[in-house]
């Protein structure tokens, strides 16, 4: 069995890319290239599957340190945490979080033209669930427990204020409507 030699043309986004491998790893561009398709042929099934847009999102969300994933227990421990006996959230704590929503409403103005992608993107994050109705505008909002709901529908409502629609929500107990209102 002999070495199959071909020539390939590269874009220069192929190109820089090749040159910061050989770069990092020391390695010629005729073994990185043979490990790429080696390593492509592999995960062929992972790369083009519908969830291959949403791993390079997750990758581009925690590459940026900006994210992290955390055990949704972690998530219920902190919420039940900063309640009272009562299971009412901590003054200090609403006014911390509403800081963080009002940072974002200004970090997501001009980045989500409809609730579509704002759903989207909190899907993502993991959150919550999302299910589109038969309504073009109306979508069913599922979280994993009625402490995520209360908090994450507070983030929304103050987070979406500088966005070009408006938000009615319908809460149930873990879940909620939502229904995309432009004036």
């Amino acid at each position: 069995m002999g070495n199959d030699r071909i020539t390939v043309s590269l874009d220069d986004d192929a190109r820089e890319a090749i040159e910061d491998l050989t770069d990092r790893t020391g390695q010629g561009q005729s073994e990185l290239v043979r490990r790429s398709l080696r390593f492509y042929a592999a995960n062929f099934g992972a790369a083009n599957a519908e969830s291959s847009e949403q791993l390079e999102n997750y990758h581009k969300m925690l590459s940026g340190g900006e994210h992290v994933l955390l055990d949704v227990d972690f998530l219920h421990c902190f919420l039940h945490y900063v309640s009272d006996s009562d299971g009412d959230p901590d003054p200090e704590f609403l006014e911390s979080a509403d800081e963080v929503s009002d940072y974002h409403a200004r970090e997501y103005d001009g980045e989500f033209d409809s609730l579509d992608e704002l759903l989207e993107w909190l899907s993502l994050c993991g959150f919550l669930s999302v299910r589109r109705s038969d309504a073009d505008d109306r979508y069913h909002v599922v979280f994993p427990s009625e402490q995520i709901r209360w908090f994450m529908t507070r983030f929304i409502d103050r987070s979406t204020a500088d966005l070009p629609f408006d938000i009615d929500v319908e809460e149930g107990l873990t879940k909620v409507m939502m229904t995309e209102r432009r004036d």
